[in-house]
């Protein structure tokens, strides 16, 4: 079981998933909580049942599936839905995670998890890393990859833990803002920082 876990968290289009690619290069496992968001809510899930259940056949897509843009639009903009939906999937995304972290044998892993901050589970990890960008970069950004509203992305944007708040958390931080290259180097100098710091818990 790793024993050292490292948090990357950040809002909506800030990148961690690109970040957390770049470690994955150097060998290390990543835990992803949208990933396994996903894999809760799967065709023929019980949690899948459940939503369905609540808001009724069209939340699906024609394949099946979860309609995951639809979904979004129904919670952002209803504070009870959104509470009755984290009631129902955090229980499992925690499960599925604690599964997924005692199975690995590694220095350290990275786990991705885009609320760490709002759903308070900062003690988790040994350590947090920030992916830092502007709200503007976030929004751009977001528009670019998802089929999806710069109106509902605002209103992620204000559920979310703010730039400030997030930064007050950070053990570490990365600057997303800009160039690639630069970004890469930093996360080698994190991986070799992470490596001692496992390293010096782990004896």
């Amino acid at each position: 079981m790793t024993q050292y876990i490292v948090a990357l968290t950040g809002g909506i289009g800030s990148g961690k998933s690109t970040i957390a690619n770049f470690f994955s290069a150097f060998g290390i496992p990543v835990i992803d909580a949208d990933l396994i968001a996903r894999q809760v809510v799967k065709p023929n899930s019980i949690a899948l049942h459940i939503i369905i259940q609540n808001f009724g056949p069209e939340i699906l897509c024609s394949d099946g599936s979860l309609n995951r843009m639809m979904l979004k639009s129904h919670v952002f903009f209803d504070m009870k839905q959104m509470i009755w939906l984290n009631n129902l999937l955090r229980p499992l995304i925690r499960q599925k995670t604690e599964q997924q972290l005692c199975s690995i044998h590694a220095p350290y892993a990275i786990w991705v998890v885009p609320l760490l901050i709002e759903n308070n589970l900062q003690h988790r990890a040994n350590r947090i890393l920030v992916v830092d960008v502007t709200p503007e970069i976030q929004i751009t950004r977001t528009l670019q990859r998802d089929t999806i509203s710069q109106t509902l992305i605002e209103k992620i944007l204000e559920t979310q833990a703010s730039r400030q708040q997030h930064l007050t958390y950070a053990n570490d931080i990365i600057d997303n803002n800009g160039c690639r290259e630069k970004i890469q180097d930093r996360v080698a100098t994190l991986h070799k920082h992470y490596l001692s710091l496992a390293q010096s818990v782990n004896r």
